[in-house]
């Protein structure tokens, strides 16, 4: 999704620079026009009016942030953070806290939609912060999202709305995993039940998605198995934190944690159907 986000930055006009640790997405940035791409911010950090912060977890934020070499010790005060990874809400108020004593302004911000939406400038960015923070950072959310909701000004807010998204995503992919192995030990072709599926009531935006993967045998990880071990863990902290019960999402976490250990956790999300056992698959077709 950062790729993709750069890339409409890009094609709004932002001078746009790119950090990635993979030199080839940073190569991709620069022949696309980014200004420049590298593994670190030296050079250009100082330049930066906004920063945008796509990366899997609260410590990747904390190591990008204020870690060795890390960029919010060389942003100007008043340069808006946009931080776009599913975090936790106490998380989240913790980095700000940090942002904000070196004079940093943050948006709580996390993003959905996928590689494909984010490509296309059309993400969906639940957001909480301060009035100066939604201004700084406007030009990035006019480029990057097709909607922008503002939850409010406590940061923590949007973490929270993405933790609850969540929930409802990681329910339907696991939901969708035991509808097909249900087809599978039944003998239903699963082309044809995704079909049956997909043109009917019990359809969901993850089950037509997800499923897709399972029929076609590949499981290539555009979301892998353990970010939703990591975001579903997310899901029943929150929940135990204000001591509310999760039957459905504490089901679906303990799927998608057996997937990972059985060794699937960097396979596609919708890999935790193989965790389901005396059933055969689709596998994948070669070219």
């Amino acid at each position: 999704m950062g790729m993709g986000a750069a890339k409409s930055c890009i094609a709004a006009g932002l001078t746009t620079y790119g950090v990635d640790l993979n030199p080839a997405a940073c190569q991709a940035l620069r022949d696309a026009g980014a200004e420049a791409a590298g593994p670190a911010t030296d050079g250009f950090a100082g330049e930066l009016d906004g920063v945008l912060l796509l990366v899997v977890n609260a410590a990747q934020c904390r190591a990008v942030l204020f870690g060795e070499n890390g960029l919010a010790a060389k942003l100007r005060p008043g340069t808006g953070v946009m931080v776009s990874a599913t975090i936790s809400a106490a998380d989240s108020r913790d980095i700000a806290k940090g942002l904000a004593e070196r004079g940093l302004l943050m948006l709580d911000a996390p993003v959905s939609g996928g590689a494909v939406k984010a490509a296309a400038g059309q993400m969906t960015v639940m957001a909480s912060g301060g009035k100066d923070a939604f201004e700084k950072l406007k030009p990035v959310l006019d480029a990057v999202a097709g909607k922008v909701y503002t939850i409010g000004e406590e940061i923590g807010l949007g973490a929270t709305v993405k933790i609850i998204h969540q929930l409802l995503a990681g329910v339907h992919i696991a939901a969708g995993a035991e509808a097909m192995a249900l087809a599978a030990r039944a003998g239903i072709p699963l082309d044809t039940m995704y079909e049956v599926v997909t043109n009917a009531a019990g359809n969901s935006w993850m089950f037509e998605n997800r499923m897709k993967h399972v029929v076609d045998g590949d499981y290539t990880p555009h979301s892998a198995v353990d970010i939703f071990v990591k975001d579903l863990r997310l899901v029943t902290e929150t929940a135990l934190s204000l001591g509310f019960p999760l039957p459905l999402a504490s089901t679906a976490y303990t799927m998608f944690a057996n997937a990972s250990n059985a060794g699937f956790g960097r396979e596609d999300d919708a890999a935790v159907i193989k965790t389901f056992a005396g059933i055969t698959l689709p596998e994948k077709k070669e070219k």
